[in-house]
């Protein structure tokens, strides 16, 4: 054969074409390692966002990550969850934090955002207007189908949230200050989520926390059949779900944790707003990775999210008699009012740390040794269901209905982590004449109707028949799931005890593996979308005990929402998701009963990003450094009322054995109001610092 021979001509072509196909793989290349975005998908309202994507060619998940403020009032404003009356607002320990994450397929296809809020619970009210703005923003991208919002039930966050009349009451008031703050946190918690998303990938781990919990209701539990006990090592739910997020490059970018607990290590005596127990662990997790940050600043995000905690207490001491100090397993020792659980440090603070600490050290290491990817579609489904209309089957022959809401007569009494302060006790089956004679000359008789559902409760408050000024509690609940590969997050509106969670779980993992989607793991995330208070199993209800007296919708109200939880997992497996009816669309009521503020107390209404520093004196710079901010846990931050239209703060440093020696200062941030005659009142900001001090050593 003879030799092929080249012009200078095609010689000078192929040299081309090699140099443009290296430059145009090494482009490309370039794109993928480096590329922090995918297409923005803003959109303008209404609109539906375009699906271009930059790049397919990689196994994982568009990753968002964000945290942003939501703190809101810290005085004269009720604190949320012990419904204690005289609980109000004085001052800050650590501020709250909205924590979003958003997830996308490679594609851009879909994608679902999960949100973990540092309150008490999501009000339905917080949630309509959050996807409100989102579409505003986004058009359909971010809906009501792929968006959760679930609080971490931190009983020491503002309260006045809420749109349904039993929660007005508990809060004294709706506070559009706080509903604002929330609001506009939560959602630019999920832009910045949505500008920062990158090619990432999400690994899975799960461990068994010890020594953090305790059951609060443990002879309810044993209700419960012996041989669905026997299945499960302890009364209470010991494993940690565990999600390890990192970009491409294996840089860490934040994780999400769901373990069963209750936020109350601080107990219905503090007045300062903070996270407790769970934010506690968020906070040590984001500073080891934030170096260099002050608390809430920093690009990690890690959120501590809740679960089914209905009968879970981090008080591990058990039940004490507050006037004797001795323990007992039946708080029929002693009255309701002398029965209190008691934490493991030597004050509520301590408790925070300790139980926070326990939480922080499994998550960090189950986050070090997570090596199981998750990987396949994303899929979400949601509905909105009238829960006091459910037809629960029983079997295949009998059927039972779920109830108008009402509250029984243990409600009152409150639990061994905050009790009551009337006569009520756990346990009530049966009324009493004087509580039940003053309900119908206030509100009206419960209907026979009500009394015959809800039974064995006693109804005490039968607040699904009572609407004025509004409904006092909602009829319309929000039920739904999101898939991530292998994993399923439902999203809880409420507080699931121990074994409703367990049921719930594997129902929906039946219900899965029914439809082809085997070895799913299944999450409770509790307290979502709007709050139900209670779920009990329907053994525990006929306890009567304070969750049961809780569980709004009446007895077979667990086995409405398994069944309704069925039908998502089915809707998800079968890829029928758009077949679903959306279901009656909750309302969003106006001019609701306002909280009444102080008048002439104006300092600590003022939002800041901080009320106080702590500052260092670095001598070779000449500049004082900030070392903690009103985020801190170092720090507390104390305001007092005082008289005509005075006020007063105390701020404490609690220095740490890590502080080194030198010159330090304390700075306070304020707002005061000047009040001229004949002229509006104007508030001015100002800043105040005492002398300097120095720290010669600690120990």
């Amino acid at each position: 054969m003879a030799k092929r021979t080249f012009s200078s001509f095609e010689i000078f072509l192929i040299f081309l074409l090699v140099m443009m196909t290296g430059i145009t793989v090494a482009l490309l290349s370039l794109l993928f390692i480096t590329s922090g975005t995918i297409e923005n998908h803003t959109a303008p309202q209404n609109s539906t966002p375009s699906r271009t994507t930059l790049f397919q060619n990689f196994s994982g998940y568009h990753i968002g990550v964000g945290r942003a403020d939501c703190t809101g009032q810290v005085s004269d404003i009720n604190l949320m969850g012990f419904s204690k009356t005289g609980q109000y607002a004085r001052g800050i320990l650590t501020r709250l934090y909205s924590r979003a994450f958003i997830l996308a397929e490679p594609d851009g296809s879909d994608r679902v955002v999960f949100v973990s809020i540092d309150i008490g619970m999501v009000s339905q009210r917080l949630r309509l207007e959050v996807l409100s703005r989102l579409q505003n923003k986004y058009g359909s991208l971010y809906r009501r189908d792929n968006v959760i919002l679930s609080g971490t039930h931190t009983h020491s966050g503002p309260a006045g949230y809420f749109q349904y009349t039993t929660f007005v009451i508990a809060s004294e008031g709706f506070s559009n200050r706080t509903f604002e703050y929330m609001v506009a946190g939560i959602v630019k918690s999920i832009e910045i989520a949505h500008t920062n998303m990158k090619p990432g990938k999400i690994f899975i781990n799960k461990g068994t926390v010890d020594g953090a919990q305790i059951n609060r209701s443990p002879t309810s539990y044993l209700w419960n059949p012996q041989s669905e006990r026997a299945r499960y090592s302890s009364n209470t739910d010991k494993e940690m779900v565990l999600l390890k997020m990192v970009d491409l490059n294996g840089e860490e970018l934040g994780l999400i944790s769901w373990f069963a607990i209750h936020p109350v290590s601080m107990r219905n005596t503090n007045h300062l707003v903070n996270s407790d127990n769970v934010g506690y662990a968020s906070y040590l997790f984001e500073q080891e990775k934030n170096k260099g940050y002050l608390p809430g600043e920093g690009p990690y995000v890690a959120a501590f999210a809740s679960s089914n905690l209905g009968d879970v207490s981090p008080n591990v001491l058990g039940p004490h008699c507050t006037n004797t100090g001795e323990s007992f397993g039946k708080e029929s020792a002693c009255s309701a009012s002398m029965c209190v659980a008691m934490g493991p440090g030597q004050d509520m603070f301590e408790s925070t740390q300790i139980i926070g600490r326990k939480i922080y050290d499994k998550a960090k290491e189950l986050y070090e040794s997570a090596s199981q990817e998750v990987t396949g579609p994303l899929a979400s489904a949601h509905q909105w269901v009238n829960m006091t209309d459910v037809t629960v089957w029983l079997n295949s022959t009998h059927t039972a209905k779920t109830c108008k809401p009402a509250l029984g007569y243990s409600f009152a009494a409150g639990t061994i982590d905050g009790f009551g302060t009337l006569n009520f006790t756990q346990g009530m089956t049966e009324g009493d004449s004087f509580w039940d004679s003053l309900r119908d000359q206030v509100l009206g008789k419960p209907s026979e109707e009500i009394k015959e559902c809800h039974k064995p409760k006693p109804v005490l408050l039968h607040t699904g028949e009572l609407l004025k000024p509004h409904p006092w509690h909602p009829d319309i609940v929000d039920v739904q799931i999101v898939t991530l590969g292998f994993l399923a997050i439902t999203a809880i509106p409420g507080e699931f005890t121990t074994m409703s969670g367990r049921r719930l779980r594997q129902a929906v993992r039946e219900e899965f593996e029914a439809y082809g989607m085997l070895n799913m793991t299944v999450v409770i995330s509790g307290l979502c979308n709007v709050y139900t208070h209670y779920i009990t199993t329907y053994e525990e209800y006929q306890a009567q005990r304070y969750e049961a007296a809780s569980t709004i919708y009446g007895p077979h109200t667990l086995s409405a929402y398994i069944q309704l939880f069925r039908v998502l997992a089915k809707a998800i497996a079968t890829d029928t998701v758009a077949n679903l009816s959306s279901g009656p669309e909750p309302p969003f009521f106006e001019q609701l009963i306002v909280v009444r503020l102080g008048k002439g107390y104006w300092d600590p209404y003022e939002t800041h990003q901080t009320f106080l520093t702590v500052e260092k004196y670095e001598a070779t710079s000449a500049t004082w450094q900030i070392i903690h901010n009103d985020a801190s846990w170092e720090t507390r931050f104390y305001w007092h009322k005082g008289l005509l239209g005075l006020s007063n703060a105390t701020i404490q440093w609690h220095i740490p054995d890590t502080a080194q020696p030198g010159s330090y200062r304390i700075k306070y941030f304020g707002h005061s109001r000047k009040q001229d005659l004949l002229k509006p009142a104007v508030l001015l900001s100002f800043e105040s610092s005492p002398s300097v001090f120095e720290v010669i050593t600690t120990w």
